[in-house]
């Protein structure tokens, strides 16, 4: 699925961005333990949760990389 992002990504963009769990969670409407929960692979989380919390991410100058033979990662967006 091109908008799944994996727990490692998540935690990673919130380090590049230097960001809480809870700065996540307050710019994509959510809890902060839901982003526990997804990063720590707790439960499934819904589609829409994890799209609120992706564009968060890149409004904020994330880039997902998909996984391409190296693995997935993140990048921040050059400016």
């Amino acid at each position: 699925m091109k908008d799944e992002i994996t727990a490692a990504q998540l935690r990673a963009a919130r380090g590049l961005l230097n960001w809480s769990r809870e700065q996540l969670a307050a710019h994509a409407g959510t809890t902060e333990r839901t982003v526990a929960r997804i990063e720590l692979e707790e439960g499934a989380p819904r589609t829409s949760t994890i799209a609120a919390i992706r564009t968060a991410l890149e409004s904020a100058g994330v880039e997902f990389i998909p996984e391409n033979g190296g693995g997935p990662g993140v990048r921040l967006k050059r400016p």
